[in-house]
């Protein structure tokens, strides 16, 4: 496995911050169940079952409920979804600070995974477009990525389109002779990645890490401008002067976010989720268990809670004793 980011919080610390913010809450509505939103990718289906879990073991129902990432906002300000547990600030749709300004939806704090999106590309493909990982090679080399569904252009596989068009917006923002093609899944991304390692043939991907697959198929990004704000509102800032999006995906913040009447119906279950925090080094090896190794996420998750019970069961403790 690559090198992981660090820790944003170890047991310790998670325990810490347990003790200074849980006060034995009430439990509230313990006969309704708590719903929890399951988006389109593994990690989140890990974090989603592990935050189940702790509910549960404080003496909650939990309801899993599939939900579009992009769309799933207004059911959330609803109260029809109770509470998303896996946020991407570089990928979330105005749907959210709607409905944050309105007052239906509540952040409930970071979750700790230390994350990165951007454009990328298997290693073996700086020896297909010589110049890379910086972004000016890709205008010299397009046509080394063409398929027929592309020609002339090269192809840069996009996310699923239920997950917004990053890699579309940074083509048109630097210009790049390529057309972005959205995957069909997260799976589908994959094998992507695993094809061209395979075959050594060249690839172009929107991507992101935590994610099992950054280590085993040696992944890296291409070196974009740093983003910042002014790169999303005025064209003038960045290499392209007439567009936006020429620069790379802002530092990615990962948090989760509740109904806003969730903490007054499960007052313990509130702290539980504003309190619960999930490390890169703990929820990509489960990644891979899943996808790789073919376990589900049930057994992977609550084989994961048997072996690390300092991880999050102070977490449960201190909302409700």
């Amino acid at each position: 496995m690559k090198s992981v980011p660090k820790t944003y919080l170890g047991a310790a610390a998670i325990m810490a911050a347990a003790a200074g913010a849980g006060h034995g809450a009430e439990l509230g509505a313990v006969d309704t169940p708590i719903k929890l939103a399951v988006n389109e990718w593994t990690g989140q289906h890990v974090t989603t079952r592990i935050a189940g879990e702790m509910l549960k073991a404080a003496g909650y129902k939990v309801e899993y409920v599939t939900a579009g990432y992009m769309n799933m906002y207004q059911a959330l300000a609803d109260g029809e979804i109770d509470a998303a547990m896996e946020i991407w600030s570089s990928n979330v749709s105005d749907e959210y600070a709607k409905q944050i300004e309105a007052g239906g939806v509540t952040e409930l704090g970071d979750l700790g995974l230390e994350a990165k999106e951007g454009i990328a590309y298997p290693a073996h493909v700086a020896d297909i477009c010589p110049g890379l990982p910086a972004w000016e090679a890709l205008k010299d080399c397009a046509a080394q990525f063409a398929t027929a569904e592309t020609l002339p252009a090269g192809r840069l596989v996009d996310y699923p389109a239920d997950w917004g068009t990053p890699g579309a917006d940074r083509v048109t923002g630097f210009a790049l002779p390529f057309k972005a093609v959205p995957a069909g899944s997260e799976g589908a991304l994959i094998t992507e990645l695993r094809a061209a390692t395979e075959k050594e043939s060249p690839l172009l991907i929107t991507f992101w890490q935590p994610h099992w697959a950054m280590s085993a198929y040696d992944v890296k990004f291409v070196d974009l401008p740093v983003g910042e704000q002014a790169c999303f509102d005025d064209p003038a800032w960045g290499p392209n002067p007439d567009a936006t999006y020429d620069c790379d995906f802002t530092p990615t913040r990962v948090f989760k976010a509740s109904w806003s009447g969730l903490p007054d119906k499960w007052p313990a279950a509130g702290e539980i989720l504003a309190n619960m925090k999930l490390s890169v080094e703990d929820q990509q090896p489960m990644m891979g268990e899943v996808d790789v190794d073919g376990q589900s996420v049930e057994e992977t998750v609550a084989a994961w809670m048997q072996a690390n019970p300092d991880k999050w069961k102070p977490v449960v403790v201190a909302a409700t004793e």
